[in-house]
């Protein structure tokens, strides 16, 4: 593994739009459900837990499988297991973002014009040199750098508080990044389908607002 292409990979300041979408963040504040660094704690833990946990899974298949087949059924599969149309919107545009920035740094092959960010995430972790567990650290860290920030970005809350709620969740996704690898090759239907319709709810909320920060 090359930890220096993991760190470029992963890097929030990497051009393909992350800044911004939120993840769910701008809705949950709205709503008043993450109002200070303690809720932030639990929002976060249960992003991780749930749309993590699949976009960890589906970036370290991926990352297995692109050398050897198309990733149409891994799209999908992920499709399916997205079922806010606004989500599913966000996602094809942070991966297809995410694709003009992987092929001017790797060779990148052809796995459609708007894949999913988990698939373009293990595509281009693949061309980078990265391992599936690579892959998947980097998805699930992702899932929650973007709602931290956003968290900062909105509420004012203490970046180090912030920080350091991140780095209390570093095991968790070692653990789950570790998982993800280890089942890699698994059939499409048995890879993780866990849901968090709380964010589904409002990302379709967020979808109707005229004025917000983030676009998801």
């Amino acid at each position: 593994m090359s930890l220096a292409m993991l760190l470029v990979l992963a890097d929030g300041r990497l051009p393909a739009g992350g800044h911004a979408h939120s993840g769910g963040l701008e809705a949950a504040a709205a709503a008043g459900r993450v109002v200070d660094l303690a809720s932030l704690d639990g929002f976060l833990r249960g992003r991780l837990a749930t749309s993590g946990v699949v976009a960890a899974a589906f970036t370290a298949a991926a990352c297995a499988r692109v050398a050897d087949e198309r990733l149409d059924s891994l799209d999908e599969g992920l499709d399916a297991r997205t079922p806010s149309p606004a989500l599913r919107k966000a996602s094809r545009a942070q991966g297809r973002a995410l694709m003009r920035a992987a092929r001017a740094m790797w060779p990148v092959g052809d796995i459609g014009r708007e894949p999913h960010h988990p698939i373009a995430l293990g595509a281009a972790a693949a061309a980078a040199g990265l391992t599936p567990r690579d892959a998947a650290t980097a998805a699930a860290y992702g899932s929650l750098t973007g709602p931290a920030t956003a968290a900062v970005r909105l509420l004012g809350l203490d970046p180090y508080g912030t920080h350091a709620l991140l780095a209390t969740l570093a095991a968790d996704c070692d653990r789950i990044a570790g998982e993800a690898a280890d089942h890699a090759h698994d059939p499409v239907d048995e890879l993780p389908a866990d849901s968090a319709p709380w964010l589904d709810i409002g990302a379709e909320h967020h979808a109707t607002w005229e004025v917000r920060l983030f676009a998801s």
